[in-house]
């Protein structure tokens, strides 16, 4: 029986890489994203390539805590130990504090935050009961350094962080790893349009390999942080 990951927001960018690497490497992954012809056209490729594992998916926008909580129902109902969970799911909405949309800030930590507080505490007990595990929560180099674009964006990443940091002490004696990643720019949808080159950027497929890296690591080793950033240094 193959190990079980958890990755949402699994249809692009950064998710898609890590169930890719964990599907290469003989997981499971069950994920979950907003559209339903872009889990399906996921299951079809990587189901194609990747033989040996099986992609499970829900349609779910974790923002929605009915949603969220049917997420956790499909889980569950798989009857199979997650041994992996990397809260994915995100949003970014350009813009400032003083001058962004009205529920702009709410939007974003229901989506940014709340989902993987949530999320985590549905599928933990199970890591603590065996002992063993490992969380990866996709943080952001704006969770520790403030832009003037970032407004809730930014907000919602230092809270998450701070999750994460909490977590990680809560779960030392459980023998659980918490793994906080904080990527600067990475070619995804987010900057899809942009001027500037690709090579400009971070391959997703670099943050996938970090954390397959972080999760090797020996039961005596975890890596708390994982911040990398393009070779160039942040976008101006």
């Amino acid at each position: 029986m193959n190990p079980l990951a958890v990755v949402t927001g699994g249809t692009k960018g950064i998710g898609k890489a890590c169930i890719e690497r964990f599907l290469s490497e003989g997981f499971d992954v069950i994920t979950c994203a907003r559209n339903a012809d872009d889990l399906e056209a996921l299951e079809k490729e990587l189901s194609n390539r990747f033989t040996q594992a099986k992609l499970y998916y829900q349609v779910a926008d974790l923002s929605l805590r009915a949603d969220l909580d049917t997420f956790i129902d499909f889980i569950i109902s798989k009857n199979a130990f997650a041994e992996v969970l990397i809260n994915n799911t995100g949003v970014f909405i350009p813009g400032q504090i003083h001058n962004e949309t009205e529920g702009t800030l709410e939007k974003t930590m229901e989506t940014n935050l709340y989902s993987a507080y949530h999320l985590t505490r549905a599928i933990i007990p199970g890591m603590i009961e065996k002992r063993k595990g490992h969380i990866f929560t996709m943080c952001s180099t704006a969770s520790i350094m403030a832009y003037p674009n970032g407004g809730s964006y930014c907000i919602s990443k230092f809270a998450l962080y701070g999750m994460t940091k909490v977590l990680r002490e809560e779960m030392k004696p459980h023998n659980v790893k918490v793994t906080a990643v904080l990527p600067g720019a990475t070619f995804t949808d987010s900057w899809k349009g942009t001027d500037l080159p690709e090579d400009r950027f971070m391959d997703s497929k670099d943050i996938a390999d970090t954390i397959w890296a972080a999760y090797t690591l020996s039961p005596r080793a975890v890596m708390e942080e994982i911040l990398i950033r393009p070779q160039l240094g942040d976008l101006d």
